[in-house]
């Protein structure tokens, strides 16, 4: 089988971090073949680094190319929509940047495109290829947890707004930390669940500190005065097999500590993810009356999350496999987020239309 010809649509850092150094990881297999970028000099800075010999500014002269099979989108968010629903219906395979688009309908629009076009798209959320997820993915499938009726799901920097690109700007963003790491962790929980359909949501976010210049962000400074996302939010979410969630995801709180993970609760087992500490999986269960912590010892080892991602797109195009992420999950969680946002207007618990 031939090479895929890649290109990228949107060549920031997300690009050049992530997307790029993954498909340059399996050069058998594709070759990036086009870069675009509405600015420039991120475009050609992006083709230098990786020797790519197509450079845009306009999306859709990269997608005129037949030689392109498949792109990856990491633009801003509120730049996801069009860009997907384009490749999609230029016939090309779509690796689009989480969260998934803005909102629902958004995502709904970007589905349809998918069904109409018979290609792939997969969000990239790259937290299910992380070894501890596959390792607690594979213990759950087994049946050591039970039934997961309840779980914690956190996303919380004690002082961490992103001091670059987009991530203050809820017109270009749609959120905060809700829709910027919230959605790793909720997807990463959600996925360890086995993705039960979610019904109604209940939160309240908050704008305390972002805005505030007496709080030290050492991510790098930014304006405060155009600080327009929350930096705190809180939600309840109720699924369709009776689990429920609890969520909260901070840019900034004073917390003893980041913290990324979540705290399932099994009838056999429950178990912590701490991804950022040293211990990243605790078990805990009973055996004959005896209650035990289990610490498992060889997770396998995954040495870049972004690039498996990229490189399981890249091997379901070739062996017509579904999406290694489906878009369906992506619509899930961005409805899930529409919920909890319209919960924390009106105070009430909102239907989440999945």
């Amino acid at each position: 089988m031939k090479k895929l010809g890649i290109g990228i649509i949107g060549s920031g850092g997300i690009a050049q971090s992530c997307h790029m150094p993954g498909y340059a990881s399996v050069p058998d297999e594709c070759e990036i073949l086009a870069v675009c970028d509405v600015d420039p000099t991120v475009a050609q800075t992006a083709a230098d680094a990786f020797g790519v010999p197509n450079v845009f500014t306009d999306y859709h002269d990269l997608l005129a190319m037949p030689e392109i099979d498949a792109v990856s989108i990491a633009t801003p968010n509120a730049f996801h929509k069009q860009p997907t629903i384009d490749a999609l219906l230029a016939g090309k395979h779509v690796l689009c940047e989480k969260p998934m688009a803005m909102n629902g309908a958004e995502c709904r629009e970007m589905i349809n495109a998918e069904k109409a076009s018979g290609k792939i798209l997969q969000i990239a959320l790259q937290w299910r290829f992380g070894g501890a997820v596959r390792f607690m993915k594979d213990f759950i499938d087994k049946g050591h947890m039970g039934e997961i009726y309840y779980a914690r799901s956190m996303a919380l920097r004690r002082r961490g707004v992103p001091g670059w690109g987009v991530f203050i700007d809820k017109s270009k963003q749609g959120g905060g930390p809700l829709i910027d790491i919230g959605v790793h962790i909720l997807d990463l929980t959600l996925h360890l669940m086995g993705n039960p359909k979610p019904v109604s949501a209940s939160g309240m976010t908050y704008q305390k500190m972002g805005k505030n210049p007496k709080y030290f962000n050492p991510w790098g400074e930014y304006d405060r005065e155009k600080f327009t996302v929350e930096d705190f939010a809180v939600g309840f979410i109720r699924f369709d097999n009776g689990a429920t969630i609890t969520l909260e995801s901070s840019f900034m709180s004073n917390i003893e500590r980041e913290f990324f993970g979540c705290h399932l609760f099994g009838t056999e087992a429950g178990a912590l993810l701490d991804l950022f500490s040293g211990k990243p999986v605790t078990i805990y269960n009973e055996v004959d009356q005896q209650l035990f912590d289990m610490v498992p010892q060889n997770i396998p080892t995954v040495k870049s999350m972004h690039t498996d991602e990229v490189v399981a797109f890249v091997r379901a195009i070739r062996s017509g496999a579904p999406s290694p992420v489906p878009s369906e999950h992506g619509m899930a969680l961005n409805s899930i987020f529409d919920a909890l946002y319209k919960s924390a207007e009106t105070g009430k618990e909102e239907p989440v239309e999945a």
